[in-house]
């Protein structure tokens, strides 16, 4: 029998203090550490600091006559401790999540290079390469070479993937691009947090929830953009809330969100009443609560749209098929978001 023969030997997700995008730096510590930092001026660069986007762009070249044109390439990188257990959906999980942010920005990914962190003394390197074949077999899945990459010896397994992408720089998806009484829709449900504290903690497999993480964003990229959308953000570990607030701030508009129109993903709630609630997504609520109008909803509730989602949907100002429609954007009030 071989090492990978017995997966129980090896849970994944016990090797790390945190699992997917719940173990991003909380969004207000996060804010407070790059307030001051300031790049130096460029007139290509389309997507900075400013907003805190889902990926940077800068433009490349011009139309032929001297006029802007040209191409604009994104640059991002996201990784990532454990989400599940196995090593390969890991490794699929943590390539989606990674491409959904320049598919986020309405462009297409065409390179990425693979970020691993490795405990070498604790897990053996089978497993690494299973995590590594994950993430090459969605590259292959979305059409986007993974050519070689860093890896380095530590205490915790990581694992996630530079992106560079391409688009038209006039067609951005940008956060702060929202305009009032323009529709919002999110394009997966909501839950997978909470899902993923439950297997950490129990190891029950849920494969709704490795289903919607391991699922692409392209698709409702494209969409967005046939939709005429100049308006997105991906939801990932800040939660709905987190990343809606996001948007709203950037765009100085508010936005009204309608709970009961908000899809989740079976087992969810039980999760949540079963306590399943990672420190992530309470922090989530904490950034978010002073700036929002929570009234109108339970604490569970509340919970559930902060849930800090791992390779989430995209959530878009405009009406697009299939998705649905869970708020709107309006002029700017008191509250950045009402949930009523």
């Amino acid at each position: 029998m071989t090492e990978l023969d017995a997966p129980a030997r090896y849970r994944l997700t016990q090797y790390a203090h945190g699992g997917g995008c719940a173990c991003k730096i909380p969004p207000g510590e996060l804010e407070s550490m790059v307030a001051d930092l300031r790049a130096v001026a460029d007139p290509t660069l389309l997507v900075g600091l400013d907003h805190g986007d889902d990926a940077a762009a800068v433009r490349i070249g011009s139309a032929p006559d001297g006029t802007p044109g040209g191409h604009a390439v994104m640059s991002t990188a996201d990784f990532f401790t454990p989400v599940v257990d196995d090593a390969y959906d890991w490794g699929r999980i943590a390539a989606a999540n990674a491409l959904s942010d320049v598919y986020a920005m309405g462009a297409r990914p065409v390179l990425a290079v693979n970020l691993l962190c490795w405990p070498r003394d604790l897990l053996p390197l089978e497993l690494a390469r299973e995590v590594l074949r994950g993430g090459l077999d969605v590259g292959v899945l979305a059409g986007c070479p993974v050519a070689g990459g860093h890896s380095v010896d530590d205490p915790e397994p990581k694992y996630g993937m530079a992106v560079t992408g391409i688009g038209d720089p006039e067609a951005l998806l940008r956060n702060d691009s929202g305009r009032p009484g323009t529709p919002l829709s999110l394009t997966k449900p909501l839950g997978i947090g909470v899902l993923n504290t439950r297997h950490k903690a129990t190891g029950e497999v849920f494969p709704q929830a490795v289903a919607a993480m391991t699922e692409l964003n392209a698709a409702a990229s494209a969409a967005a953009r046939e939709a005429g959308a100049r308006c997105a953000t991906d939801v990932t570990g800040f939660g709905l809330l987190g990343h809606l607030m996001k948007l709203a701030r950037a765009s100085d508009v508010s936005a009204v969100l309608d709970p009961a129109a908000v899809p989740y993903l079976d087992g969810a709630r039980e999760a949540l009443r079963d306590g399943h609630v990672s420190g992530g997504t309470r922090r989530n609520l904490d950034w978010v609560r002073p700036h929002c109008d929570l009234d109108g909803i339970d604490e569970d509730t509340a919970l559930l749209l902060a849930d800090a989602q791992t390779s989430g949907g995209l959530l878009i100002a405009g009406e697009i098929p299939g998705a649905p429609v869970v708020g709107e954007l309006v002029p700017r009030g008191e509250h950045l978001i009402a949930v009523r």
